[in-house]
């Protein structure tokens, strides 16, 4: 809308540009001198008919535009802030105006409204907080943080006026699975370069005697090359099971299955074989079907690893008792030898890979040290749940308990 100073303006202008024009092209000077009076007072009668503008208040200044609204303070901002699983905080001008509830469990309560570079409480965050940046999110890392040996990752966000989000990532599960995965290659590496090595050097051995070797040597070093052979084969099955069973971890089994009948499969196995304690297992399985839904030949597997070492570390001509009892609605598998026994800061560590009490012996009898790392897979596969029990000098217990059907 125009004013009235303005439309009394384009009124005269259009008055005189209508004057000019008659003028131009011949008019009668008392036409166009009526002309002009006519219009003039048109523009007066609209000038006089157009609203006045209102008077301004005393002291008022001109209105300035409302601040932005902060980012931080707004409900839905706030929300999802208090949604979001990992640490995140709020920062606006380096001081922490909001923060979830994971980061107020990592840091404390105490670091709202704190600066953030003491709320972070990390050289390397310390360092790159200092700096405002508007550029693309970069991820900081803040090594053992926040206690040794562990590591987050920080990632800051810029926003307008001064505010930024910072999130923080927890890596130090991801750091623990790369370490173990580095650590099996190198112990399977080492397994296996021990036995490969021994293998060589006999071979080599017979093959510089040119056949002049004696029979009973001969003899000898082919034993130990079989043995030494067999017991690399022994450590590339156990691999490839222990792989198969990590890879199947997350899978339910699905299949119904006789956990007494998988057992008993497994003692007749043994006891045919060739093992020089064979005959002293002795199975009280009883005569009722233990039903479950599992993995028949991982079942299998565990039931023959778990024998076969109370038959390796117990006594010889003492017995190894492997029994079945059923539990409300669960089944207990366990098998006890009489041997040395395991002092008790081993226990909590003998599932782990390639770990060994006696790594001699254990070497002596042929295990890998694979043996209740796969138990303990196939154990959490199916929802059973693995305990191990010994008294030095007396012997070893390890049950597993397992849900059955139904």
């Amino acid at each position: 809308m125009f004013d009235r100073l303005s439309s009394l303006v384009i009124a005269l202008t259009l008055v005189v540009i209508a004057a000019i024009f008659a003028a131009l092209t011949g008019g009668d000077p008392l036409s166009i001198a009526m002309m002009a009076v006519a219009g003039f007072a048109a523009a007066g009668t609209v000038y006089s008919a157009l609203p006045a503008p209102l008077p301004e208040a005393p002291g008022a200044s001109p209105v300035a535009e409302a601040p932005p609204v902060s980012l931080l303070r707004h409900p839905d901002f706030a929300r999802w802030v208090d949604q979001e699983k990992d640490p995140l905080l709020g920062v606006s001008d380096n001081i922490v105006a909001i923060a979830n509830d994971a980061a107020i469990r990592l840091l404390g309560r105490h670091i709202v409204g704190a600066d953030i570079r003491t709320a972070i409480r990390h050289p390397a965050a310390a360092e790159w907080l200092s700096r405002i940046s508007d550029g693309p999110l970069e991820t900081v890392n803040l090594v053992d943080f926040p206690r040794p040996g562990q590591r987050w990752t920080m990632r800051v966000a810029a926003l307008s006026g001064g505010q930024r989000i910072v999130m923080l990532s927890d890596h130090s599960a991801i750091d623990a699975a790369d370490r173990m995965r580095s650590d099996f290659v190198a112990n399977a590496s080492h397994e296996l370069r021990t036995p490969l090595a021994a293998i060589l050097g006999y071979v080599e051995t017979l093959q510089d005697m040119n056949g002049d070797t004696d029979a009973p040597t001969r003899s000898r070093f082919l034993s130990i090359i079989h043995r030494e052979a067999g017991r690399m084969q022994q450590l590339v099955i156990d691999l490839l099971s222990i792989s198969r069973v990590e890879a199947d971890r997350f899978r339910r089994p699905t299949t119904p299955v006789d956990l007494a009948a998988i057992v008993q499969t497994s003692v007749a196995q043994l006891r045919d074989s060739e093992q020089p304690r064979a005959k002293d297992i002795v199975a009280m399985l009883g005569d009722a079907p233990q039903p479950m839904l599992g993995d028949g030949a991982q079942l299998g597997q565990l039931a023959h690893n778990i024998i076969s070492n109370a038959m390796k570390y117990g006594h010889a001509r003492t017995p190894v008792t492997v029994e079945l009892a059923r539990e409300g609605n669960r089944v207990r598998l366990s098998v006890r030898d009489e041997g040395d026994g395991i002092a008790p800061d081993h226990l909590p560590r003998l599932t782990e890979r390639f770990y060994r009490v006696d790594e001699a012996r254990s070497r002596s009898v042929g295990g890998t040290g694979l043996g209740l790392a796969i138990v303990k897979h196939i154990s959490e596969r199916h929802q059973g749940q693995l305990d191990i029990e010994s008294e030095l000098g007396k012997g070893t217990k390890v049950s597993v308990t397992f849900p059955l059907a139904g």
